[in-house]
This record gives structure tokens, C-alpha cells and sequence, in this order.
């Protein structure tokens, strides 16, 4: 009889011990209602930075984020020094060279210079194979919160050039990183998304 109440005894505590270890797992799962805090203090004015490679562009992407919607340049073996940049609001993207306008839709186009060029400067052979006034192959912005449009303008004298269409002139950064220029651009000026 003593044996079956210690058995009966231990299970229970097993049980309770396993019951109140899961409630923590399950009271720590995110809700709904809670807000994420996003980055603030980025500001609209223009970002630039100094240096310039002559490691091409390899590819253009995005993504989604929580707080912001993310443009990367992809130039493989490029210093983060190197990697000369600016990048500003503007009321018509003009591509370099021709002065020719290339429209962008949306309620605000960024202009996205990276000192680098979209060809292999021996050759002139393209590295990114884009086309002058047409969206940027291979990115789909569909279902983008901030990002409306993007399209190559053209690579000139060593310069790449690219209009960025979002919803409205909103905050952004600009990161500097071995091998890819990121430029994240807010979905609203508030600190929650």
C-alpha cells in the first residue's frame, strides 16, 4: 500500500512539475496586441559617403522587415570604405548622362547612387543585367509596405544609379557593409510600426 501511494505521490509531482514548467513557455509566446518598437531619428535628408570601387554590381534585392523595407546592393569583394554612396529624395529621377527622365511611381522617389559601376570596367561587359528606364530584374515588390517602384536608371562613368519609388517621403538609412550597400527605409515617422 505504501509503494502504490509513493508511486500515486510521485506522478503527481511530476505532473505538476511539467504542467508549471510549460505555463512560462506559453505565457512568453508573443501576442497580437503587443507593438514592436522600431528605430527612430533617421531622418529624410540626403545620406552620403565618400570612396568609390571598381568592384561592379552583381545584384540588387529587397526585403520585408517589421519596421522598414530593405534595398541591398550586392558588390561582392567590395570594402565597406569603398563604397561610396548617395542617396536622397528628389522630385524626378534624371538618368546621368542623357539628363533622360525616368518615371517612377509612388509618393516619393529615392535616388540611389553607388560609386561603383554595373559593368566590368575592363570590358564593359555587364555585371547586373538591368535595363535603363525598366524595373529591376528579379525583385518583386508586391505586398511591400513603404517600397513602390524600383528601376534602373544606368551605370555612367563608374556610378550606378537607381530610383527607388516608396509611399511617401519617409526616414531612411543607409549602411555601408563589406560587400553590399543596404538602404532601409522606414514604414512611418512614428517609433511602432
Amino acid at each position: 500500500m505504501l509503494r502504490k501511494r509513493t508511486i500515486c505521490a510521485t506522478l503527481v509531482l511530476v505532473g505538476a512539475t511539467l504542467t508549471t514548467a510549460a505555463v512560462p513557455a506559453v505565457a512568453a509566446q508573443p501576442t497580437a496586441s503587443r507593438a514592436t518598437a522600431c528605430p527612430t531619428g533617421w531622418g529624410s535628408l540626403p545620406k552620403t559617403g565618400s570612396g568609390s570601387t571598381t568592384t561592379p554590381v552583381r545584384d540588387i534585392r529587397t526585403g520585408r522587415h517589421a519596421c522598414y523595407d530593405r534595398m541591398v546592393v550586392d558588390l561582392p569583394g567590395a570594402a565597406r570604405d569603398g563604397l561610396g554612396h548617395s542617396v536622397r529624395y528628389v522630385d524626378r529621377l534624371h538618368q546621368d548622362g542623357s539628363g533622360r527622365h525616368i518615371p517612377v511611381s509612388g509618393g516619393a522617389v529615392l535616388e540611389v547612387r553607388v560609386a561603383a559601376p554595373a559593368y566590368t570596367p575592363e570590358s564593359g561587359e555587364p555585371t547586373y543585367p538591368a535595363r535603363a528606364g525598366r524595373p529591376l530584374p528579379g525583385v518583386d515588390l508586391a505586398g511591400y509596405r513603404t517600397f513602390r517602384d524600383a528601376r534602373f536608371a544606368g551605370s555612367f562613368e563608374g556610378e550606378t544609379q537607381i530610383g527607388l519609388g516608396v509611399r511617401a517621403r519617409l526616414p531612411f538609412r543607409v549602411l555601408r557593409l563589406d560587400g553590399r550597400l543596404v538602404i532601409d527605409v522606414a514604414h512611418g515617422w512614428t517609433g511602432s510600426r
